[in-house]
Formats: C-alpha cells, sequence, structure tokens
C-alpha cells in the first residue's frame, strides 16, 4: 500500500487565523453616463409614427406624370440662333465675273519631279512576341549583315600582334638554346634517353602511390601526418615531371 504523506505538524496551526478579505478594485464609471440617459430618453419618442411628426401629406392633384423628372433644356430664343449661324472669320468674296486673275505668278517648285518622285518604301520589321511587339529587321540578328562585311573572316589585329610576340620569343629562345649548345652548357636528350627517364620516373610514380595507398586512415600523430604530407609532395612533383616530358619533345638539359 501506498504511504500517505502528511505535511509536518506545529504548535502555530493551533492558532486561530483571521481571514483576508480581497478587496476589488471600484468598478469604472464615465462621467458622461448620465448625459447620454437623457438624451436617449428624450430623443426615443420622436418617431413612434410612420415618418416624421407633423409631415404635410401630398395633395391627389399632383400625381406623378409621364416625363415629369426629365431635365428641361431652356428654350431657343431669336438672339441664341443668331450667336449659333455667326462665323467670326469672314471668307473672301466670290471673284466677280469682270475680274481678271494675277498672272505672271513663278514658283522654284519642280511640279515634274514631285509627280515622279519614288515613293518611300515602309522601314522592314520584325515582330518578336505574340502581343505585336515590332522592332526593326536590321537589328533582330535575322540579317546576314555580318557575313558581308568587308573584313569578316579575317584575323583581328590583335591576334596578328599575339601571334608575333610568340614568334618572335620562340626566335629568341631557338638563339640562346643555339648559344647554350655551342658553349658546352647545355645536353640534348635523345629519344631513347627521354623515354628511360619517363619509363623511371612512372615506376616511381607507381611505388609512391603504392606506398601512399598502404597509409593508414586516421593520422592521430605527427609523424604520421609529416609523413603523408611528402608523399604527397613527391607524387605532385612526379607528375608535373612526366607531364613535362610527355609535353616536349625536345628536351635540353645543364651539364652541370
Amino acid at each position: 500500500m501506498s504511504e500517505v504523506v502528511y505535511p509536518p505538524e506545529s504548535v502555530y496551526n493551533l492558532l486561530t487565523k483571521e481571514e483576508v478579505h480581497a478587496q476589488k478594485p471600484q468598478r469604472y464609471m464615465s462621467k458622461y453616463r448620465p448625459t447620454v440617459i437623457l438624451e436617449e430618453k428624450s430623443n426615443k419618442g420622436a418617431m413612434r409614427t410612420m415618418g416624421p411628426a407633423k409631415v404635410e401629406v401630398p395633395s391627389p392633384e399632383k400625381y406623378l406624370k409621364k416625363h415629369s423628372k426629365e431635365p428641361k433644356l431652356p428654350e431657343k430664343t431669336q438672339c441664341s440662333k443668331e450667336v449659333q449661324n455667326t462665323c467670326t472669320m469672314k471668307r473672301p468674296p466670290v471673284p466677280a465675273r469682270t475680274e481678271i486673275p494675277p498672272m505672271g505668278i513663278h514658283t522654284k517648285r519642280d511640279f515634274i519631279k514631285t509627280a515622279t518622285v519614288v515613293p518611300m518604301k515602309p522601314q522592314p520589321v520584325c515582330v518578336d512576341t505574340s502581343k505585336g511587339h515590332k522592332q526593326p529587321l536590321e537589328n533582330s540578328g535575322l540579317v546576314p549583315k555580318y557575313i558581308k562585311k568587308k573584313h569578316y573572316g579575317e584575323v583581328p589585329e590583335y591576334l596578328q600582334q599575339r601571334n608575333e610576340q610568340e614568334r618572335r620569343a620562340q626566335e629568341e629562345y631557338d638563339e640562346f638554346v643555339k648559344e647554350q649548345r655551342e658553349q658546352g652548357v647545355m645536353k640534348h636528350l635523345s629519344d631513347e634517353e627521354r623515354r628511360a627517364v619517363l619509363e623511371g620516373l612512372r615506376k616511381n610514380l607507381h611505388q609512391l602511390h603504392r606506398e601512399y595507398q598502404g597509409l593508414s586512415l586516421v593520422t592521430d600523430s605527427l609523424s604520421k601526418k609529416s609523413h603523408k604530407e611528402r608523399l604527397e609532395v613527391a607524387i605532385k612533383q612526379l607528375e608535373n615531371d612526366i607531364n613535362l616530358f610527355e609535353r616536349f619533345k625536345t628536351i635540353y638539359i645543364s651539364n652541370n
């Protein structure tokens, strides 16, 4: 059975305690409350009947007639008719039968050229949206105007300058190599020597790869970390050397 836990007994619990009643705050009452009550009572019985009190009842003779609510225009008078028919600007009078027309008037306008001139053709446009947006056909990219240029298909000037700089640099390098060979400072590797060096480099790279793959996955000591970094540097150097020997067929080495 579960034991009931009672609070600890005390002598002070035997004393009579006074009841404390919580006092509620006074209810809020608006100072305009009496005025509102009086206004409501004074206006309460004003409209007890059907409609406002003491309204004049319409006479049965003044019933609604046809077209009585249409707007009425002011009646036309003789003055308004005269104003409507008058014109502020008078036209020239009709020439008389005995009047001679003016002769000898010359003008610089060429009527023959004006009559035979070819009318201007409308500029071709291209509609590129479903809502009818138009733009000039020449700027739309649909007209082959670039292939009809004067210098179309030619090598740009900046590429010509770059090719010229590369050619000069190659010539200077060839002259430098030739001078070094004549002095006996540099030696040219033959194809057999180049292949032998390349095979040796690949063999060393294969050994380093095999050693690198045999490392532990966890590098929890400084010696393991430094050994791994040394292998990575050596592998990177061998890969660069192999790439260099594979790219260039002609290789020179110093005799020193």
